[in-house]
């Protein structure tokens, strides 16, 4: 091929290129005469509250976010593990059909009212999902499932078989853990305002308490269930968790210089006493005369589940805040081996039901990777105030005594022969002098 040649083949694809270009000027200038003001955008982001995890941080522990048995909402719809749950979803909903005397376009109706709000509450939600009848109809059969799984468990819904494989005794057993684990994951959620729209279908029912079932459901330490209006299932259960007035944001002066404070055995060795708090609300975290009350956690096989999708949410969602991560990373502070849980076990403040101390400790250690403790978060000031104490002179210097010389039994023994020589060599000292101005007649 000569050179002209070569020159006239590769001409059309500059011509695009720059065609392309000015293409790409035109599109910004008109984006940008469409251009929401600040106010409409505030809004937009409002709408969203249920996210897909990024990739930075889902690939940390990817498994933690992902469902194993069933999927609710459109993110993980679909799968090929979680379709043998679409069955039972099916089941659930001619159940609820038949036990309410209500048509299914009764439902339908009630979602279509609210469902521009539904679809706008999934961020980056697929093309696929905008076409409305598909996205109606998903609504319908996992709101339904949902709303049967929380009233069995209530005792509401009762017409299921006694050998049902989900709504029986068994299946509370067996399938329930891993359906209550599945709801708790930030890609796996549906719209609060669905399961309000299906409860007030059957108007023949007392007032559900929506709030009530879930917590119940998935066995919230609190109470009391008046934990305000949420968004989804994992909002209502973190609402749950900062149960409780919102201690003061420290102030400037009272904000850390971004020191670590110790393990729980170097702060009992600095003089500090642990204590349960008197309510089991991450906001209960004081530090007070030398008393750091803490409040107690049941940990899990789900623990970190739990804890990595409500971090997740808080770190996706602006304006959320940061109670949770912040909890995490001063737990991960304080613990540092499995003598530190061993200690809160002692206190009450950690039940450990992974067996293991090591592996409870492992687990805060990495549950706080790429985590910082916010520096408005109430923690700061109780970070600020035991690290402070630490400091003081006389407790500085205990702690170093005992992790010297009281860590280990031949540290002591050693420190018990030394004092022990040091005697004998005073009295034998005392000895001498009295001998020599008292000498025996």
């Amino acid at each position: 091929m000569t050179r002209g040649q070569l020159e006239q083949k590769e001409y059309p694809t500059m011509k695009q290129e720059t065609m392309e270009g000015k293409d790409w000027i035109v599109d910004v200038h008109e984006k940008l005469a469409r251009m929401d003001q600040k106010e409409e955008e505030e809004e937009l982001w409002k709408k969203h509250s249920i996210y897909k995890v990024p990739k930075c941080f889902a690939d940390i522990k990817s498994y933690a976010y992902k469902p194993r048995v069933v999927s609710l909402g459109p993110y993980h719809h679909g799968e090929p593990e979680l379709k043998q749950m679409e069955d039972h979803k099916q089941r659930a909903l001619l159940h609820l059909l038949r036990r309410t005397n209500k048509r299914v376009e009764d439902y339908t109706e009630a979602l279509k009212q609210v469902l521009p709000q539904l679809m706008d509450t999934y961020e980056g939600l697929d093309d696929k999902w905008r076409d409305e009848k598909r996205f109606l109809q998903l609504m319908v059969m996992d709101g339904c499932f949902m709303l049967e799984i929380l009233l069995t468990n209530e005792g509401v819904s009762n017409n299921y078989a006694s050998n049902d494989p989900i709504f029986s005794n068994h299946g509370k057993l067996h399938n329930m853990p891993y359906i209550r684990r599945d709801m708790l994951m930030i890609e796996n959620q549906i719209p609060l305002l669905v399961l309000e729209k299906l409860v007030e279908v059957d108007e023949k029912n007392p007032k559900i308490s929506i709030n009530k079932l879930i917590l119940k459901f998935c066995n919230a330490s609190t109470s009391t269930f008046n934990v305000g209006p949420g968004l989804h299932v994992l909002d209502i259960v973190r609402k749950s968790m900062l149960e409780g007035p919102k201690p003061p944001s420290p102030t400037q002066n009272e904000q850390s210089a971004g020191d670590i404070i110790r393990s729980a055995t170097e702060l009992q060795e600095a003089g500090i006493r642990f204590k349960k708090s008197k309510t089991q609300s991450l906001r209960d975290i004081k530090f007070k005369h030398g008393v750091l009350s803490l409040p107690g956690i049941i940990v899990d096989d789900t623990t970190e589940s739990t804890l990595l999708n409500l971090m997740a949410y808080e770190r996706l969602h602006v304006g959320a805040g940061s109670e949770v991560t912040s909890y995490v990373f001063f737990m991960d502070n304080i613990i540092d081996s499995a003598r530190d849980v061993s200690l809160l076990h002692s206190k009450g403040i950690i039940q450990n039901a992974m067996g293991s101390d090591k592996a409870v400790a492992k687990l805060f250690n990495e549950l706080s990777k790429d985590v910082t403790l916010d520096p408005e978060s109430s923690l700061d000031k109780v970070h600020t105030l035991v690290h402070d104490y630490c400091k003081k002179s006389w407790n500085e210097w205990r702690a170093n005594l005992i992790h010297t010389y009281f860590r280990s039994p031949w540290a002591f023994l050693s420190l018990l022969a030394a004092l022990f020589l040091l005697l004998l060599t005073v009295a034998q000292t005392v000895y001498t002098i009295l001998s020599y101005h008292h000498p025996m007649g």
